[in-house]
């Protein structure tokens, strides 16, 4: 099954392919799929395989088209913080990037038939954390995996958020699914030749959509054993303990800054004016702070330690907030000044004069500053004054 896109020469060049073909809709899906080489989750003599939108299989490893996993991953609508049950989890490749979405404080569990292929997957799992920069950049959700067989699962297990089925489901097995289901969450499976959406509107009620036609290996039988089955237990669920959960928000903390360095989301600057600062970039930012910080002193007649400005004054919170009247009240007097001939104080004169001579070096292709590295958050962890074995934790012993 696949075939639906171009092949690609890597795998940016895959998930462009599908973007442009409307299989991947989100931007949430597309990081995910970027984040994670599929070329990974290969035999390294298939390698040269990875980046076509076909179907792999070489022994009981198993992965669907690239076409496939991008209409579950958007059918699926994962959020932070949800459970998903991956059943027939394969080599761990859709549990991986459902992992990169659903955070630390999310569950994601997967049933496998085969044994060597959980090992498998636990194996490429470890290679991931311990060597993709990806890692870093997104708060995960570990997967766990068991062998067995997924129609063999107790009826009293729990219920999840999200379930999705990697093989074909045969009908008299589809109420089977859908108890595996919470109320308000949904189902994907391949059902009659399709790729299937459920959603679980009520106790006894759903929702159908077919999505796209499909062609999968259907379900495996379970094997019965004196007229019963084995019963296959689910994942534990595991409370997670104090010392995994500061790490957790140390990681977190640390990457905040990062985040906003690369521009990907914008922090809400809380102290009056901030949304007309924006509006006019970070020169006239500038400006309007150092008028309103002098105003203050002015205003004060002592300047206490309090009213200096640090880098940390975007996050602390002003009295009153960003109010429209003030803001507008702030424009007319920076008018005014403008036509008083207002100079600004020769500090700033200078980092204005530094800042055009920045953008004019620039525009000449100019090297204005160096280059950040690769890897914000590790750099951040390892300036951090602990002792070496706790920068090795923070950093899950990752060598890169």
């Amino acid at each position: 099954m696949g075939g639906a896109v171009s092949a690609g020469e890597d795998n940016d060049e895959l998930i462009d392919n599908l973007k442009e073909a409307h299989y991947i809709r989100s931007d949430l899906v597309e990081r995910a799929f970027r984040a994670i080489d599929r070329a990974d989750y290969y035999l390294e003599e298939y390698r040269d395989s990875a980046y076509k939108d076909l179907a792999w299989r070489h022994g009981n490893l198993h992965l669907s088209a690239p076409c496939i996993y991008s209409e579950v991953m958007e059918a699926l609508e994962l959020q932070p913080g949800l459970s998903l049950l991956n059943l027939g989890s394969g080599t761990g490749y859709l549990s991986t990037m459902v992992g990169l979405i659903l955070g630390p404080f999310g569950v994601n569990h997967g049933v496998e038939l085969h044994a060597d292929v959980v090992e498998y997957a636990y194996k490429k799992l470890d290679y991931f954390i311990k060597t993709s920069d990806s890692f870093d950049k997104f708060e995960f959700c570990e997967p766990s995996f068991v062998v067995g067989n997924c129609l063999e699962i107790p009826p009293d297990s729990r219920q999840y958020d999200r379930v999705y089925c990697g093989a074909g489901v045969q009908k008299e097995y589809e109420n089977y699914m859908k108890n595996l289901l919470k109320v308000g969450g949904i189902l994907v499976l391949p059902l009659e030749e399709k790729l299937t959406k459920i959603t679980r509107t009520g106790q006894n009620t759903w929702e159908t959509k077919k999505i796209i036609a499909v062609t999968f290996a259907p379900l495996v039988q379970p094997k019965q054993s004196n007229g019963r089955g084995k019963s296959v237990p689910l994942p534990i669920f595991e409370v997670r303990t104090l010392q995994d959960l500061a790490r957790i928000c140390i990681r977190h903390a640390l990457r905040q800054p990062m985040v906003v360095a690369e521009g990907r989301t914008k922090r809400r600057v809380s102290f009056p004016g901030a949304r007309a600062m924006h509006r006019y970039g970070p020169r006239f930012e500038r400006r309007r702070f150092c008028r309103r910080f002098y105003r203050q002193c002015v205003n004060s007649v002592v300047l206490h330690d309090s009213m200096i400005p640090t880098p940390a004054m975007d996050e602390c919170h002003f009295p009153g907030g960003v109010e429209e009247e003030e803001e507008e009240a702030e424009e007319e007097e920076d008018r005014g000044c403008r036509r008083a001939g207002e100079d600004l104080p020769e500090e700033e004169e200078e980092e204005e004069e530094s800042t055009t001579g920045d953008e004019e070096e620039k525009s000449k292709g100019g090297c204005v500053r160096p280059e950040p590295p690769v890897n914000l958050l590790r750099e951040r962890i390892l300036g951090l004054p602990l002792p070496e074995p706790l920068k090795m934790y923070l950093l899950y012993y990752r060598d890169k």
